[in-house]
């Protein structure tokens, strides 16, 4: 007989929230234990039928968790100004933590440090597979030509809120870490009225908005005659929606801690 993961996602009427809600509900190996919504939203107390077509189990969105709810991992996918009150709700029931709420502030960072010496915590940027090989790939071409200029350039859909997007950053981090300094010494956001040429060790990023996009980053290494630039392309939310789900069915009763993405791939998918 098979165990669910009961699962819980806050944030559950946002894009990467109802990619989540679908991916759960096509998995054999989770349960949604409640679609959580904010109050005052339209979707409150409807059936996810609204939104997913018929089931074969009543489940409504919800504005509050039963306390009769069983919950093995709570997955964020809700916004900065919601996100306190997700890890809040998930230290409450002792339940895993699993986050990809970007634009967090250093105190909401701490409070994930703080969390995980009683839950189990896994907050990534991105959850796709894909992302993954490019941050490592960054990573070691970063280390491999410590003089060549990079810059990172992200599109994604008109409305996203937070830019650079975390994963934008996240691989700005990662260039600077291999290049033995940190974001916040050499990032670049804006070169608006700068006069003079690039200095060394900069990392300029750039950021487009419109359309649809679901996410796309290119790193870009350059120097005298020649560029090398490393993209990734995801076409659907769904990748980061199974991503984030591989996390919750990973993370599921393990002691409390901090947990990487990295940690959720095997070996030999990486």
């Amino acid at each position: 007989m098979t165990e669910f993961v009961d699962v819980v996602v806050y944030g559950s009427s946002g894009r990467m929230g109802q990619a989540v809600v679908r991916a759960i509900l096509e998995s054999d190996k989770a349960r949604l234990a409640c679609a959580l919504v904010r109050p005052g939203s339209g979707l409150a107390d409807e059936p996810l039928d609204r939104v997913f077509g018929t089931l074969p189990r009543l489940v409504d969105f919800s504005t509050s968790l039963d306390p009769d709810v069983r919950c093995d991992v709570l997955v964020d996918f809700s916004g900065p100004n919601a996100f306190d009150a997700a890890l809040a709700l998930a230290v409450q029931r002792r339940a895993a933590f699993v986050s990809g709420t970007t634009g967090l502030r250093d105190e909401q960072r701490v409070a994930l440090e703080r969390a995980a010496q009683t839950i189990p915590v896994l907050w990534a940027a991105n959850f796709s597979l894909g992302v993954a090989m490019l941050l490592r790939a960054a990573k070691r071409v970063a280390a491999a030509l410590p003089d060549w200029d990079c810059e990172i350039l992200e599109m994604h859909h008109a409305r996203k809120q937070d830019a650079p997007s975390g994963t934008a950053l996240a691989l700005g981090q990662a260039v600077a870490e291999s290049r033995g300094t940190t974001l916040p010494e050499c990032a670049v956001f804006a070169r608006i009225d700068k006069t003079g040429p690039r200095k060394q060790g900069e990392i300029g990023f750039a950021v487009l908005r419109g359309g649809d996009v679901a996410g796309e980053h290119t790193v870009l290494f350059s120097t005298e005659g020649e560029r090398l630039e490393i993209t990734h392309r995801a076409a659907s939310r769904d990748i980061f929606a199974r991503g984030a789900l591989a996390s919750a069915l990973w993370i599921a009763h393990r002691a409390p801690g901090i947990y990487s993405i990295d940690e959720v791939l095997s070996p030999a998918e990486i």
